[in-house]
């Protein structure tokens, strides 16, 4: 089921990457790009595993989608609906939108974005898997409870669409949580840590496989 989640994902980020190269040529990056150089570009080289020129590229596309520097919600969900049209995103846009919101201020600036890429893209496994474990503690209180990835599951369900060939049983969510809790959940406590979901992953190949996926996206 993790595989699942990091599938959906890339192809999400596949798509918006995509979108955003369509959008802005080399001649019009170079251009553009003095008027919205972001404070402290340096500092983000730093902090993110993008080269300057990467970091000049995503900016300028993000200025470009986002002219007033910083994305609310409801426009993140306006951006993911145009890639699953045939369903409805919006609530995994909202679980997405959160993951990368990190200081809960209902924006998401260009800082907190390349932050959450970098971790995705370019982490180590460790990283990326941290990442996944926190993207489903959504209270973020330490652990991952049916509840919470029962909703995650069932956002990607709505997402996929009605339409979807077999129809989708409408069980099919639970008995994901249900094998997932069986397989992670160690101490059978009914709720997954840090450590059960790393040392999991860790060990299956599909898992694995699905995360070295994200080596070959930007």
């Amino acid at each position: 089921m993790i595989t699942v989640v990091m599938f959906y994902m890339l192809i999400n980020l596949q798509q918006i990457l995509h979108t955003l190269k369509e959008k802005s040529s080399e001649e019009e990056f170079q251009i553009s790009f003095v008027c919205h150089r972001p404070e402290g570009l340096e500092i983000l080289e730093e902090q993110t595993k993008f080269s300057k020129t990467e970091l000049q590229f995503l900016y300028r596309a993000f200025k470009n989608e986002c002219p007033s520097g910083v994305v609310d919600e409801d426009v993140f969900k306006l951006i993911y609906s145009q890639f699953f049209p045939q369903g409805d995103s919006s609530n995994y846009a909202h679980f997405l939108f959160e993951a990368f919101d990190t200081n809960k201020n209902g924006c998401l600036s260009f800082q907190e974005f390349v932050a959450g890429l970098s971790l995705i893209l370019r982490g180590s496994m460790y990283d990326r898997l941290n990442w996944a474990f926190h993207f489903y503690d959504h209270d973020k209180d330490g652990f991952i409870t049916k509840e919470e990835m029962l909703n995650i599951m069932k956002s990607i369900y709505e997402m996929m669409g009605k339409y979807v060939s077999p129809p989708i049983q409408d069980d099919i969510p639970r008995e994901h949580v249900d094998r997932f809790f069986q397989k992670m959940d160690r101490n059978r406590d009914g709720v997954v840590t840090i450590e059960e979901f790393i040392e999991s992953c860790q060990k299956d190949e599909n898992i694995m496989r699905s995360m070295r996926l994200f080596d070959s996206v930007f």
